[in-house]
């Protein structure tokens, strides 16, 4: 596409949680296939600089970037359906953005002006909001904020796209998500809050161009045209989003809704070829149309949350479609395991997967689950404290270190083999301080980890403070557990594996944030095809 860049955005109503990152991820999706770049940014309205520091009871997962960036989980929907890398600049905070402009006021920069909302915040969000779109490499930069509209967090963000939307005419286009709720009682929609919805939103300065409408039935007959004439849009502009079997039909149903045409005739651009959507759809024919079925066990200390753990829920849906199998997958509190009821628990999976965290709770339930996959020979994938936890496992049951431990849990264990990283031991500041981003590993020939990237060397993204502790190298090599991936630089552990067992991978770093809907990623193919290949776990003996 010649000329510039566009921006579009998109707002919420109603209620939070009503799907603005699948939205905004759909619309991208139908975007690229019929051959335009595009780029998606997240807007949080929270004071937290960024999420990293933030309880994942309170905000679901961190998704951390190529760049190193601690980020809204919605980036992770962008990246699994666009398969293109977000970065540092696809997630703005008010923390960040308060942050830039006081610095930016102690440095004297604002030459002696009284800083105010409007201008001051509201251009540097107009500026963060750009910055993608000033890279000349992307035809459609579309913005998602966070929040409801209203909301006192909200109003700066409502404000600068008012302003831009001002400045920038045809090239700007807001979508409106909002609810229509069923009242069970007489049987039908309610567009009233919608309406109020609107009605705020104008209130702000900001007319909507497209609405999209979630719902749990369909829309009545003239609903969408009694919406059009109340909020000022055309009726082609009311888009019916209704419950969707999995995220990834929503594309399909936005599609069939004509999302992507209304909103590239809007931006002035009438003329487009077809969306290419083969490669989505063989996807989706794959995840809905499985030939087998396979029990894994994700054992994490906060499964009640399920986004907590999204992109490694992903992730396992991806390598699911991969092997054409519908993926069971028991979500297990590891504060509830232990050495009586493990084996009850675990009975059945055909694969362990024990899941990154922080701190101590739920650890020696990890373990349990590590010991009861090494023993039984159940394929086994440790990501991050999960392959931490199988080195403390292994140091325990099999070398006899009876208190081995990693120093985060235990700063006085006589066998720390997890133990801090050097660079980490002088550095107090919680947030973006961990060792973060894309860093190479070599993957050590005659590996099952080579077999499976099929190549020697690799990047992959982190998220830790702690590592394997390289005294204990050896120690650990000759009863059994190998190092098969190494950080060149560093020589940090990055990978370990079991000799005497079918599949068991340990990994130091994140493989989840790099799974896509295009592009399964390896790790998980290989933990989905090893637990299809293995026969269902006898119940393990009674642990002493």
């Amino acid at each position: 596409m010649t000329g510039s860049t566009k921006y579009i955005f998109v707002t919420g109503g109603v209620t939070s949680s009503l799907g603005k990152g699948i939205i905004s991820a759909s619309l991208a999706k139908l975007l690229q296939a019929r051959g335009f770049t595009v780029t998606i940014q997240k807007l949080d309205p929270y004071i937290n600089v960024d999420p990293g520091t933030l309880n994942p009871y309170e905000h679901g997962e961190c998704f951390v970037t190529e760049d190193g960036a601690e980020t809204d989980l919605d980036l992770g929907h962008y990246e699994r359906f666009l398969d293109v890398p977000t970065s540092k600049a696809n997630n703005v905070t008010t923390g960040r953005i308060y942050q830039n402009v006081i610095s930016k006021e102690r440095r004297g920069e604002y030459l002696g002006k009284t800083v105010q909302v409007i201008p001051h915040i509201t251009d540097e969000i107009k500026a963060h909001i750009q910055a993608l779109g000033r890279k000349g490499i992307y035809d459609f930069v579309i913005t998602e904020v966070g929040g409801t509209v209203g909301d006192i967090e909200s109003l700066p963000y409502v404000e600068a796209m008012r302003q831009l939307k001002w400045a920038k005419g045809k090239d700007c286009l807001t979508i409106h998500l909002t609810l229509l709720p069923y009242l069970g009682t007489t049987g039908e929609l309610k567009t009233k809050p919608t309406q109020h919805s609107v009605k705020e939103l104008l209130s702000l300065g900001v007319q909507p161009d497209v609405l999209v409408c979630r719902t749990e039935h369909p829309m009545q007959k003239g609903m969408k045209e009694k919406i059009a004439l109340f909020c000022n849009v055309d009726p082609v502009a009311v888009i019916e989003s209704r419950d969707a079997e999995t995220i990834y039909d929503v594309p399909l149903m936005m599609q069939e809704e004509k999302l992507d045409e209304v909103v590239l005739r809007k931006l002035g651009i009438n003329s487009f070829p077809d969306a290419d959507l083969t490669h989505w759809k063989d996807f989706l024919r794959r995840y809905k149309e499985p030939k087998s079925e396979v029990h894994i066990g994700l054992v994490g200390k906060y499964v009640e949350l399920k986004d907590a753990y999204k992109s490694i829920k992903e992730a396992l849906e991806h390598a699911g479609a991969a092997n054409e199998t519908r993926l069971h997958i028991k979500w297990v509190h590891s504060e509830k395991l232990n050495a009586k009821n493990v084996a009850k628990q675990l009975a059945g999976l055909s694969g362990i997967l024990v899941a990154p965290g922080f701190g101590n709770r739920g650890i020696e339930g990890k373990v349990e689950a590590i010991r009861y996959a090494r023993e039984n020979k159940v394929p086994f994938l440790g990501i991050c404290l999960g392959m931490q936890c199988a080195v403390i496992e292994f140091g325990r049951n099999v070398l006899g270190y009876a208190d081995a431990n990693s120093t985060e849990m235990n700063a006085d264990t006589t066998h720390p083999v997890i133990a801090m990283m050097e660079e980490q031991k002088t550095i107090a500041d919680k947030g973006g301080t961990m060792r973060l981003g894309a860093y190479p590993c070599k993957i050590s020939e005659g590996s099952l980890a080579r077999s499976i990237y099929g190549r020697k060397d690799i990047t992959e993204r982190h998220r830790h403070r702690y590592e394997f502790n390289n005294a204990y190298l050896d120690a650990y090599k000759q009863a059994g557990m190998n190092a098969t991936g190494i950080n060149p630089q560093g020589k940090l552990v990055e990978i370990v594996e079991l000799k005497e067992h079918p599949w068991f991978v340990g990994v130091q770093f994140h493989p989840e944030y790099r799974s896509t809907v295009a592009r399964p990623h390896p790790l998980f193919i290989g933990f989905v095809q090893a637990a299809l290949n293995a026969a269902v776990p006898k119940v393990a003996k009674a642990e002493a």
